[in-house]
């Protein structure tokens, strides 16, 4: 069975792609689904008893509900929190989009819905040639955008939609996300981009120390998604 899926995208690095990855396994779960979240890229890691292990992946994997070996739904995973093509480099290891898509296609073979989280924002360089745009591409999924509400998220946002289109992408809808608790005037910023973004507004995540997957999983609006 072929599954469907997402590509989750942030305007930047550490905008919560991954809480909002894990409530849609939770909410495509909820629904009777089998679900699988896949990083196919992660760099920041621990080594256990697999290999090396990064706290994305295991959230990732604790939320799906189909199991698979960890070496699929992370093909590519390295020790030092930087980004990935440095990270690559710096482990003798090139990042190759084809076996990428190779391990896509097993877990979609199996899953109904495959949840794939980028690495960072839209276009984070993943060896010298490609990008994790190129990666989205490849895939061909619908891509939902994480946007982190502080200052500087207007044109984060507008130039993000505008590269997951330039891609030839469908931008299926986007994630306000309240990660600066102090930002003024955050409701008139996600207002502006609501009309801006020409795409559904799926949700608003609002600050919290220990955001829940869970919980926000009951509150995205899936019937926007297009």
């Amino acid at each position: 069975m072929t599954a469907s899926g997402y590509f989750v995208t942030g305007t930047d690095t550490g905008v919560g792609k991954t809480l909002v990855a894990c409530a849609l396994l939770h909410a495509f779960a909820r629904m009777g689904k089998r679900v699988v979240g896949m990083k196919p890229v992660a760099a920041g890691a621990v080594r256990d008893a697999e290999g090396w292990l990064n706290d994305d992946v295991a959230q990732l994997c604790a939320a799906g509900n189909v199991k698979f070996d960890r070496a699929l739904v992370n093909p590519y995973c390295f020790e030092a929190a930087i980004a990935p093509h440095i990270a690559a480099r710096l482990a003798g290891v090139t990042i190759d989009l084809a076996s990428v898509v190779v391990a896509y296609t097993r877990l979609a073979a199996t899953a109904d819905v495959v949840i794939v989280e980028g690495a960072g924002g839209f276009c984070v360089p993943l060896n010298r040639t490609v990008d994790s745009a190129d990666l989205a591409q490849r895939l061909c999924l619908p891509v939902i955008l994480v946007v982190g509400v502080r200052l500087g998220c207007l044109n984060h946002a507008i130039l993000t939609a505008a590269a997951v289109r330039a891609r030839g992408l469908k931008l299926a809808g986007w994630i306000a996300n309240r990660i600066d608790a102090a930002m003024p005037v955050a409701d008139e910023n996600i207002a502006a981009l609501g009309e801006r973004l020409d795409s559904p507004l799926l949700g608003t995540v609002e600050f919290s120390p220990a955001p829940d997957a869970h919980r926000l999983s009951s509150q995205l609006n899936l019937a926007a998604l297009r």
